[in-house]
């Protein structure tokens, strides 16, 4: 997928996983599916202390 902004493009890598199914970002952070519930997703992420992990809102709300 190809997002397009005025003076950039940015490219995003899109996953498929299913239920259980983990994402490896690097050789220290595992993303995992835990559940699938109507439109809501439930994940995992197991990262060293030293990563920052974030929801979107929170960064917002915090700005």
């Amino acid at each position: 997928m190809i997002w397009r902004y005025p003076c950039y493009i940015l490219f995003m890598l899109i996953l498929t996983r299913k239920e259980g199914e983990t994402i490896t970002i690097g050789e220290d952070i595992q993303i995992k599916v835990l559940s699938v519930q109507g439109g809501k997703v439930r994940l995992g992420i197991d990262a060293p202390r030293e990563v920052s992990v974030n929801r979107e809102e929170v960064l917002e709300k915090d700005k």
